[in-house]
């Protein structure tokens, strides 16, 4: 990022910090975490972390209130649309293999304190996420015991009657999250053979309940005699992809996992792939056998698996349905007491979170401190609070991360890669190279390397100019050849990435307007028709239009790693189905969404923007390097510039005929 001239306002200089961009180091690989997940301990990561509840509770609960049979259909669209965001999820942890999840990709392509507000929201509903399951599993274990915990509780050690508490304390749900917290700080393999167990034998229960429930099936349960297949018709399906959807909530501990995976750049893409699709294919045939066991409109909501084969008089099925369900939830713990400290000391390692969580212990290679502080707030939440008001916030950091992730890949996939860019840019020559008194054209200018050098004539220089020119013409985030003569006077000029970074950012405010359109404009806004008809065709207009552009430019082509096909369009369409669900959400969770992110600006702006690494490094003393460059009038000029990478370069141009100029030139012909 450019650094303010002299003359530049505060206002400017703040704008830089908050937008600047975290520097990759050179070796991806180095950590102070232990590098040793394979493909099939991430792929049960993600397994556990999609599969938990949600399968025992939401299935029967959409079905019997929303959808009826056709929750089939609902978890069809809600694992697509989900598999659009894993598809970003999966490109970036395996070119960025760091803990940090959306916080780090956001950062590494959007800005700082975006970074921060993501990474903020993220521990939020981890922290909520994992006392609801705790409560949750509580509840489901107090139930196969004729809720005697709860009178236990309530006769004998206390019981309130608060708004937003419980009603009594939750001792069991805060215990198993103190218990897991303390088996996660013995480091990860002790949390991925823990995650083994119980993700086997959950597994191994689903597959007990398939086989026995479809030798039940009575596809009578389907008829038009039980209100046929889909009986609240195309909007109930809709309605119930929306709630779905955050069935598939949990796949994004892979990526912040990936920086203990041995070889992220393949397991990581896989494992996202893996998991999702054996989730998916788990919610879509539970559903289908839980609906042809029983009529849909007599599921019991809270259990209705083990309700189902209650009914079929099978109660001991009904019992191994409860044992799984326990075993599905714990994994689900385990993910989000595994990724929750894994997010706040990558925070804390970049210095925007307090620098106590970035510590690792250096024996069992984990962030014990974040662990068990984030474990004991989890615990404390499940123990007092009443989470159902609450538990709908979940939903807006998730998909507000997604959006975020969505938006990135398209920004870095459009941006000229930083490594070569530094590689072209920097002059200085080599020391090894020897010296000749008459350099020739091919010595100066090396047309198939690419390879730029310190050159000492002027006409060389002028070489150089115009070797730039042609190569950079055609180069990444700039406009396609076939397309210059048509806008290249309109978009010509600007730098690369930069109308691609301005399309994204249409692209996101198109989808907002056009979501708010279609959920608000007939009811809450009464617009009348004429004026809804016209919003909706200009702001679909700017979105398809955004994307044009998008797709008039050069991208990445070359990489070693997993990307996301379709770009801009797959990201596009998660960036517009995460925003079209988040309309869903009630006006409470855009309250306490807004208070907690001004909360999280006072944390930012109270430490993080004062302590972090970026800010310190760009205070650093940096290496020079000169660069020549012809400037419309004809004149040459001389840009002295720092040697670091492309986004936050300090540039300052001289006259070539100026005294600072001369002393530049003449002290790189001394180098």
């Amino acid at each position: 990022m450019a650094t303010c001239p002299r003359g530049c306002t505060p206002a400017v200089r703040l704008c830089q910090k908050l937008n600047r961009l975290k520097t990759l180091d050179d070796d991806m690989m180095a950590t102070s975490l232990k590098r040793c997940l394979s493909t099939l301990d991430l792929t049960l990561l993600g397994v556990g972390g999609m599969v938990g509840s949600g399968l025992y509770v939401l299935t029967g609960t959409v079905a019997k209130d929303m959808v009826g049979p056709a929750v089939i259909i609902s978890f069809i669209f809600a694992g697509f649309a989900s598999l659009l965001a894993a598809f970003c999820y999966a490109e970036f942890g395996a070119r960025i293999p760091k803990v940090g999840s959306a916080y780090m990709f956001t950062y590494v392509s959007v800005g700082e304190v975006w970074a921060f507000l993501i990474g903020w929201n993220v521990i939020l509903e981890n922290m909520i996420g994992g006392a609801a399951v705790a409560r949750a599993w509580s509840g489901y274990l107090d139930s196969i015991f004729n809720h005697a915990i709860q009178n236990f509780t309530e006769t004998h050690i206390m019981q309130w009657n608060v708004p937003f508490l419980a009603h009594y304390p939750d001792l069991l749900a805060a215990g198993i999250l103190i218990v897991a917290s303390f088996f996660i700080s013995f480091g990860v393999k002790v949390s991925s053979y823990l995650n083994h167990i119980f993700s086997v034998i959950s597994m191994a229960v689903i597959i007990f309940i398939l086989v026995f429930g479809f030798m039940l099936a009575e596809p009578a349960n389907w008829s038009a005699k039980e209100g046929g297949f889909a009986p609240f018709g195309l909007s109930g399906i809709l309605a119930g992809s929306a709630t779905c959807f955050y069935a598939f909530v949990g796949f994004d501990v892979i990526a912040s996992s990936s920086e203990e995976a041995k070889n992220p750049q393949k397991a990581v893409p896989i494992a996202t792939a893996i998991s999702l699709g054996l989730a998916a294919a788990a919610y879509i045939l539970v559903s289908t056998v839980l609906t042809l066991m029983v009529p849909w409109h007599s599921l019991d909501p809270n259990s209705a698996l083990a309700d189902a084969f209650f009914r079929r008089g099978y109660s001991w099925a009904g019992v191994i349905v409860a044992i799984g369900s326990i075993c599905a939830m714990n994994t689900v713990l385990l993910c989000n007491l595994f990724s929750l400290p894994r997010i706040v000391y990558a925070m804390a390692d970049d210095g925007l979170f307090f620098s106590f969580f970035a510590r690792v212990n250096p024996v069992t290679k984990v962030p014990v401190n974040a662990i068990l502080v984030f474990g004991i707030l989890m615990s404390t939440m499940a123990l007092i609070f009443d989470l159902e008001a609450l538990v709908q916030f979940l939903s807006i950091g998730t998909l507000l991360a997604y959006t975020f992730v969505a938006s990135s890949v398209i920004v870095l996939r459009f941006q000229p890669d930083k490594t070569s860019s530094k590689g072209t840019a920097s002059t200085s020559p080599n020391p090894n190279a020897e010296t000749s008194p008459a350099p020739t054209e091919s010595q100066t200018i090396r047309e198939d390397s690419g390879e730029l050098k310190q050159y000492e004539s002027f006409s060389d220089k002028l070489q150089l100019v115009e070797r730039q020119a042609s190569s950079e013409k055609r180069g990444v985030g700039q406009l396609k050849a076939y397309w210059e003569p048509y806008l290249g006077k309109l978009l010509g000029d600007c730098e690369p990435g930069e109308v691609v970074a301005f399309c994204v950012l249409t692209l996101i405010v198109s989808s907002v307007s056009l979501c708010v359109v279609l959920e608000f404009g007939t009811k809450q806004l009464q617009l009348p028709i004429w004026s809804f008809s016209m919003l909706l065709g200009i702001f679909i207009l700017a979105y398809v239009l955004s994307l044009t552009l998008i797709w008039l430019h050069e991208p990445q082509t070359s990489s070693k790693t997993f990307q996301v096909p379709l770009v801009p369009l797959t990201p596009a369409a998660s960036i517009l189905i995460n925003v079209f669900l988040m309309m869903k959400l009630s006006y409470l969770t855009w309250i306490r969404f807004t208070v907690w992110i001004a909360v999280g600006l006072i944390v930012y702006f109270g430490y993080g923007i004062w302590h972090s690494k970026e800010g310190k490094r760009e205070l650093q003393p940096k290496d020079m390097a000169a660069r020549y460059v012809v400037l419309p009038s004809g004149s040459l000029v001389e840009t002295v510039q720092p040697v670091q990478p492309e986004g936050q370069m300090d540039t300052s141009a001289h006259d070539f005929n100026s005294p600072t100029a001369s002393t530049a030139e003449e002290n790189a012909g001394k180098r």
